[in-house]
């Protein structure tokens, strides 16, 4: 099998509310969709979503360079030959993961449907036999993220996710509200997304809120101080979770030799698709870390990809793959219920492409063959 045509197309996919974490606020989500065809007439779906503020990628540099390099790099190329395609691609850049990730998604789901098998199948078999999503609340007011919190519960979410990082003083109401509102046994996550910037800031805020149950605390200070990380993680009984400092082999390796978190949220479109994910996530197995999948966040496609890794590997407890709630129009159809993704077990990721509102959330588009 061969892959004959890369089909590229730069889409917004439009949000039912804005998304707001600790460096930018999103109205819509900027998204690259790319098919992949072969010359037995399989078509496989991949997605990047980069972010410039953790994988240093523009939505406008992704497309560009998935046109100008890696899509013409991949034809005539067999999408099973995983380990050659990204020797390829890297040959083409350095780093730029999530360019690179659009690519490894569709060789995946292009597999699973030569084989007949989900993608799941492919990465070790089903091992969790549900999935279940947090409920994010994104940066407002104490008391709007409160009542946000409450109704999800009231929803049959078991578990609330906090984006905070805009001010310290007010995160911390933040998180004492939450907690409030929904109880002592709902599990609490709070996510910084690098925004109190450092150990001092960290400290004084965790030592305010380590009644409230957190469950982890996850990248408080700026990606690349892991020194910092290490220091907090010694100096607080909350369990500590790495993200923007971790987007490869190399920094998942340093974030081990340091001891400088407890778990690690492995992204996709920070790694480079699935293929490099599978090795963080053996990495961090060795080190006696906990993964969590994580999302920038993606349409179904991406989430789908995300999904089917996450039901694979036993070390993997914890996903955040909210893009299907989050999206006022999607591209395909992963299906959500309450709290679960319900993963299909057709050959691939198991969802179909919406070719109409693809077509109508479409920018730009380019084909390479």
């Amino acid at each position: 099998m061969k892959i004959t045509s890369v089909h590229i197309h730069a889409i917004t996919l439009p949000l039912v509310r804005p998304f707001i974490v600790a460096y930018a606020s999103y109205n819509e989500m900027p998204s690259i969709i790319v098919k992949v065809e072969t010359d037995q007439g399989l078509v496989g779906y991949g997605e990047s979503v980069p972010d410039q503020h953790v994988t240093g990628e523009t939505w406008e540099s992704t497309y560009a360079m998935l046109v100008h390099s890696l899509a013409p790099a991949i034809i005539g190329e067999n999408p099973f030959a995983l380990e050659r395609i990204h020797h390829l691609l890297d040959q083409c850049v350095y780093k730029a993961p999530a360019a690179k990730a659009a690519i490894d998604l569709a060789c995946y789901d292009l597999m699973g449907k030569a084989t007949g098998q989900p993608v799941y199948q492919l990465l070790g078999g089903k091992y969790h036999s549900v999935l279940t999503l947090p409920y994010v609340l994104s940066i407002l007011q104490p008391e709007t993220m409160a009542a946000e919190a409450k109704q999800a519960v009231a929803d049959g979410f078991d578990s609330i996710k906090i984006k905070v990082g805009s001010d310290l003083a007010t995160d911390i109401e933040r998180i004492r509200a939450v907690r409030e509102a929904v109880g002592p046994d709902i599990r609490l996550r709070v996510d910084a997304n690098q925004g109190w910037e450092n150990r001092t800031n960290t400290l004084t805020a965790l030592k305010q809120v380590e009644d409230c149950r957190i469950d982890w605390m996850e990248q408080p200070v700026v990606a690349h101080d892991l020194d910092a990380l290490a220091d907090i993680r010694r100096q607080t009984s909350i369990p500590i979770m790495v993200d923007e400092g971790v987007l490869g082999a190399s920094e998942m390796r340093e974030v081990i030799a340091k001891k400088a978190a407890d778990k690690v949220n492995i992204k996709l479109m920070k790694c480079g698709g699935i293929y490099p994910a599978a090795k963080l996530v053996h990495q961090a197995e060795m080190a006696g870390m906990e993964c969590q999948i994580g999302s920038m966040p993606e349409s179904s496609i991406g989430s789908a990809a995300g999904a089917h890794l996450s039901i694979a590997k036993k070390n993997i407890v914890s996903n955040e793959l909210a893009g299907p709630f989050i999206f006022a129009k999607d591209v395909a159809n992963l299906t959500c219920q309450g709290n679960q993704i319900l993963l299909s077990d057709k050959p691939g990721f198991g969802v179909e492409l919406d070719e109409a509102v693809l077509t109508q959330l479409t920018v730009r588009q380019e084909t390479l063959s």
